[in-house]
């Protein structure tokens, strides 16, 4: 019996000691970068509302420094006017820009107008987009908007999102894209890097989409916004990626709030 009550006794201490030992470890990437599943774990922290929140002068010095870095950002779709935009966002759904890029040349090249698309029907606008993820339902969708733009709005694209989402295809995030780019509206279409980013930094934790989308226009100077949706979606897409974020090329990296962040992240001077 006094055996097991001496190891029971000296366990905790052993921890305890190994735990200093490794907080005391000095030099080298181990004692300076969290390792992948660390930092991950504690990514999924920061997702229950536990990141400390930013201030007001920390998120207008975060803009600013997104601004100093990218002036003009714009988006990576190509288009040529209104309408394809908003064809580029329907097929840009669970693809890549660069994929729908590879696709709508030829696309556009006949058909750059509703007219135009819905004459060429379902069945060559499919062959068309096939290179894309879900090109059948696309070209269901990108059809019967074309037909619904020739009939309720004259052919021309609404700048309503109301009207927008109307359309077949388009939801909230498409129209906040067509809305921003086309006629210039500060909004905020929230996408897969977007919400990332508001979670992992804290700038607008949310559980979905639009309470990221709602948090953000209430946090981002009236000034920045008409470019903040691009600024954050080219920060989340080249720099604070989901599985390894660059955090020592991030201009933001001392404003961010992550606990995962690595730790030779220097605060950044633009």
């Amino acid at each position: 019996m006094a055996k097991k009550s001496t190891r029971r006794a000296v366990r905790p201490a052993v921890r305890k000691t190994a735990a200093k030992a490794k907080a005391g470890t000095k030099g080298g990437e181990a004692a300076k970068v969290k390792p992948a599943k660390a930092r991950a774990k504690a990514g999924k922290k920061a997702l229950g509302g536990t990141t400390p929140a930013w201030t007001k002068a920390e998120i207008e010095e975060a803009f600013r420094r997104f601004r100093a870095a990218m002036p003009e950002p714009r988006g990576e779709l190509h288009h040529v006017n209104p309408f394809t935009l908003l064809v580029a966002v329907v097929l840009s759904a669970q693809a890549t820009d660069a994929g729908v890029n590879k696709a709508t040349p030829a696309l556009f090249a006949l058909a750059d107008t509703p007219q135009k698309m819905a004459a060429l029907g379902e069945d060559r606008v499919r062959d068309l987009i096939k290179t894309i993820g879900l090109f059948r339902m696309k070209a269901k969708n990108v059809v019967a908007l074309s037909q619904r733009l020739i009939a309720e709005h004259g052919g021309a694209v609404p700048d309503t999102r109301e009207a927008l989402q109307a359309l077949p295809g388009v939801g909230r995030k498409t129209a906040n894209v067509v809305l921003n780019i086309a006629f210039g509206q500060p909004t905020m279409a929230v996408d897969t890097h977007i919400f990332r980013i508001g979670n992992r930094t804290g700038l607008a934790p949310g559980k979905d989409p639009l309470a990221v989308e709602l948090k953000l226009l209430e946090a981002v100077p009236a000034h920045y916004m008409l470019h903040a949706h691009h600024w954050l979606i080219l920060h989340g897409r080249y720099t604070c990626l989901a599985r390894k974020p660059v955090c020592e090329k991030c201009v933001i990296a001392d404003l961010c709030k992550w606990p995962g962040k690595t730790s030779f992240a220097a605060p950044a001077r633009a």
